[in-house]
């Protein structure tokens, strides 16, 4: 595979690891990422006076002089398919695209096709940002496979920077509706006597803590504290369902975005959503508050009821504000029909 060099001189009060001094030093048009450079470095890319230099919390001073050997962006060997996109916006350096419930967002072992990265390849042509990779080709971010919402995606590298920086920043605003188990209430005790959990101006709850792969099962995410990932959640009731009330819908402001962090800090409070196969379990709500045909509905419901509705970020190439909503898909609405006829 061809390759190119690129020489980069640490300047003036570096920061102290090499992967921090690299991302604030190599040239902006050298459209390299921290994650791409720590992932350089750990092949071995990466030389100091000739010497590999592998580690990357290796220190460096100003005056240093590394050598990056930069292989060019693989051909994807992802087939571009003929499907059907609802998009929000499109220009030159991004679109926002409404994934549907059901759709992976990129190929994955046991996915290699009918994913968002395969009906993108075909939209623009084979023709996608290469900084996330061969598999991932301008993806920025993600929702779950059973997921509804809104996605960001980059058609150049420019831009793949510039939203990955207010990824990292958490500038970015995203905002989920779910449909939870219970009617999470500001004032519950139990609630504010949870570890990582706290009362803000607003009836809001915020979820602090840190998330990680579980110990046992491998395709869980499980809270901590002492160590895994930051991760926060701010949780907002919009309406309860059932007398008493049983089910409530919620508003969800991620500051982070692990995985499945909304999922997990909703079934950590106590109140997963309704249809999670993995964290929220198939609960059973009473006939008798909701109304037997809505309590099958409730049980039956396919998929997490989880929504990504809001999203906002600045135009990484023209610095506009840019914000988009996305209404509740058609299976959500029925659902919450179904608990409420007036909704």
């Amino acid at each position: 595979m061809a390759s190119s060099r690129l020489i980069v001189t640490i300047g003036s009060a570096p920061p102290s690891r090499l992967d921090k001094a690299l991302a604030r030093d190599v040239p902006e048009d050298a459209a390299l990422s921290r994650t791409r450079l720590a992932r350089l470095i750990a092949q071995g890319a990466v030389t100091r006076d000739g010497v590999v230099a592998a580690d990357p919390k290796a220190r460096v001073a100003e005056g240093d002089i590394l050598c990056i050997t930069v292989p060019e962006v693989q051909n994807y060997d992802v087939m571009p398919e003929a499907i059907p996109l609802d998009i929000r916006y499109e220009d030159d350096d991004l679109l926002v695209v409404m994934k549907p419930a059901g759709m992976v967002v990129h190929p994955a072992p046991g996915t290699p096709c009918g994913t968002l990265v395969n009906a993108l390849l075909h939209h623009f042509g084979g023709k996608l940002s290469g900084v996330g990779g061969e598999k991932r080709p301008g993806i920025v971010h993600r929702i779950d496979k059973d997921t509804s919402g809104l996605l960001v995606v980059a058609k150049s590298d420019r831009a793949h920077h510039g939203l990955a920086k207010q990824f990292a920043a958490h500038s970015v605003i995203r905002s989920y509706q779910a449909l939870c188990y219970g009617v999470p209430d500001v004032v519950d005790p139990r609630l504010r006597g949870l570890r990582g959990v706290a009362a803000e101006s607003g009836g809001i709850l915020r979820i602090t803590t840190q998330l990680a792969r579980h110990k046992t099962e491998r395709q869980k995410q499980a809270v901590l504290f002492e160590s895994g990932r930051h991760a926060v959640t701010r949780l907002r009731l919009i309406e309860s369902y059932g007398t008493p009330a049983a089910l409530g819908l919620v508003e969800c402001r991620l500051e982070t975005g692990r995985t499945h962090q909304i999922r997990v800090h909703m079934a950590y409070v106590g109140h997963g959503l309704v249809g999670d196969p993995v964290y929220g379990g198939r609960r059973r709500v009473a006939g008798r508050a909701i109304g037997p045909e809505a309590a099958e509905a409730v049980l039956n419901f396919p998929r997490q009821a989880l929504h990504a509705a809001e999203l906002g970020f600045d135009h990484p190439v023209t610095d506009k504000p840019h914000h988009f909503k996305a209404d509740l898909p058609k299976d959500m609405t029925v659902l919450l029909a179904a608990l409420d006829p007036k909704h």
